[in-house]
Formats: structure tokens, sequence, C-alpha cells
């Protein structure tokens, strides 16, 4: 049986609709109109001489055919993109610009603050970033980059792990110095931000059973942690997303570092199969590394002065009920 020659256009209409499951968000992925899109999946199954999708109502289901049908097309796209790079390195073209996703909060309290630097190392390449919380297909939205929260591995992608989440209590100086020399109980009773259940798993493992009912809760870390730095409240938070305004003196600990709430996941570096080895994919990735050392360096170098019940804000330093806790030293 000979096989029917298809028209790429057919496979792309195919693709997006396959992987939307709704035909006006796959035309709006190729910028084509509902009925161009419609048109081009019922010309590819007449050619094919069976159907691939399945109609539910708006939705489009792959049927077996269709799943078949798809995973031979998206190893043709993967490699059509590894050939095209292939490509452009041949001509000795290097890439030029780079496609990032991150979550809101990496990208506002730490990203940001240090493409600075990055920029100075690589002026050649330009950063697309886009923050979203959303979880992106690198592969169909043609991102090169993703920073995603979890325990991995992801199928259709190669990680490594960046850092690991630890969550700590942080407050304004103002609020701080109200809780020195008081009982594990008075930073209880203080107004507290974030997730209850975490507050209660921070509290717990430090030896109090408490029930937390937060000021506010937010669905991102650094709406959180502009609340804790203007007083609101005592914010429970990942470290790394609070290190420049506790090295700056923003935010100063309420707790040692011993005291960290350990979660059982991790923040990943994502990129697609067989990229790592791309100059500028290779370049941020190593630089993300080095500066998330660098954080993590600075951070274990700050004290704690619970003796003495001081804050020493630029130094990032932490507070605690003296006497509670072992000091950091």
């Amino acid at each position: 049986m000979r096989l029917p020659r298809l028209p790429l256009q057919y496979l792309a209409a195919f693709r997006a609709a396959a992987l939307h499951q709704n035909l006006r968000a796959a035309s709006e992925e190729l910028n084509l109109t509902h009925s161009a899109v419609s048109q081009q999946i019922r010309a590819l199954e007449l050619q094919l001489g069976f159907p691939v999708f399945d109609r539910q109502g708006r939705r489009v289901v792959l049927n077996a055919a269709g799943g078949a049908l798809l995973r031979g097309v998206e190893r043709a796209y993967q490699e059509l993109d590894q050939g095209l790079r292939a490509a452009t390195a041949a001509h000795g073209v290097e890439q030029r610009s780079l496609r990032v996703t991150v979550l809101p909060s990496f990208a506002q309290r730490w990203l940001l603050p240090r493409l600075g630097r990055w920029h100075a190392q690589h002026p050649e390449v330009t950063l697309e970033i886009e923050a979203t919380p959303r979880l992106v297909d690198l592969e169909r939205e043609g991102f090169d980059i993703a920073m995603r929260q979890g325990l991995g591995p992801w199928p259709g992608v190669e990680s490594e792990p960046l850092f690991d989440l630890s969550m700590l209590p942080v407050a304004s100086p103002a609020l701080a110095h109200q809780l020195i020399g008081q009982p594990l109980e008075a930073l209880a009773q203080a107004p507290l931000l974030g997730d209850a259940s975490q507050w209660e798993a921070w509290f717990e493992q430090a030896g109090l059973r408490r029930q937390v009912v937060p000021v506010a809760i937010f669905n991102d870390f650094g709406i959180l942690l502009q609340a804790a730095e203007q007083g609101i409240g005592v914010g429970l938070t990942r470290e790394l997303l609070a290190a420049d305004a506790l090295l700056d003196g923003r935010l100063v600990r309420v707790a040692p570092r011993q005291a960290m709430l350990k979660e059982p996941q991790r923040y990943h570096i994502v990129y697609r199969p067989g990229t790592r080895d791309a100059p500028a994919v290779s370049a941020f990735i190593d630089w993300l590394h080095k500066e998330t050392a660098q954080s993590r360096e600075a951070l274990d170098g700050s004290t704690t002065c619970l003796a003495t019940g001081k804050v020493s804000a630029a130094r990032g330093d932490a507070l605690m009920p003296t006497g509670t806790v072992p000091a950091d030293r």
C-alpha cells in the first residue's frame, strides 16, 4: 500500500488541534480561521481514508489512529528542529536569543536583579522571558528553557535540579524587633502570611502544635514578600526568593536557618532533549547554577545574633525567642 503524500499544513493543523483538543485554540495558535483549520483536518482525514479525531461537542479527541499519527508527527517535528539547529551551527551562526519561561515570583525576586550580570557576560544573547505559573509545552510553544517546581522528571524534556525548596519565616525589621525575647507562642500569635498548612508544619517542626489562621494567603511568593516587607505580617517563604531582601536589610529571619522547613520538591531547569550543549542554552544554565551558588553562599555566611537580641539587618540576621532554639553560628 502506497502511503499518501500529506501537505505539511495539514499536519500542522492536526498537531495543534491534537495538543489543544480544541479547534478554536488551534486556529489561534496557527493564526488561521476556525474554518480553515477544520477544513484542513477534514482534508487530512479524507486523504488518509479514516478519521483521526472523535468529536465531543467543541472538543476534538484523538482516537487510536490519531494518537499513532501524533507520535510520529512529534518525532518529525523534533528531528526537524534539531536539523535546523545543526544547519545554523554548521553555517557558523550561533543562537542569538533564548526563550525562557519562569515562575513570576522567581523572575521578580531573583532573576531580574541579576540580568545585568548576565548581559555583561553575554551581550550577544537576547533573553525572551515569559513569567507565568502555567506549565508550558517547550517544544510546541518554542521555548528553550523553563523553570519548574516539583519532583520531576517530566516526560518529553530533560531537567536538572537548581535548588531545594526551603521555607523559613521572615519579617520587616520593625516587626521582627517586636518578637525578640518572646516565647515561640508569640510568633504563632503574630500576623502570619502564607499557606496555613505550611505554617502548621513549620510550627510542629519547631515543637509547637498550633492551628494557624493567616492574615492573607497569596498565590505568588513575590507578592507575599512585598507584603512582609511592608510590615503586614511574618511571611513563610522560599529562602532563595528572599535572599536579596535578607542581605540588604528589607527583611530579616525570625528563626535560625536550622529551623527551615524542607520540602520534598525542588526548582529544576528544564530544556528540550538534545539542546543542553547548544552554546546559548549551556551558557545560561551554567550561569544559573553559578548565581544560585553565590546566593546560597551569601546566605550561609549571614549570622544570627540571638544572644544579644540585636538585628543586623544588613547581614540578614535572624531573630528567634532567646532560649527556644540554639543560635545559628
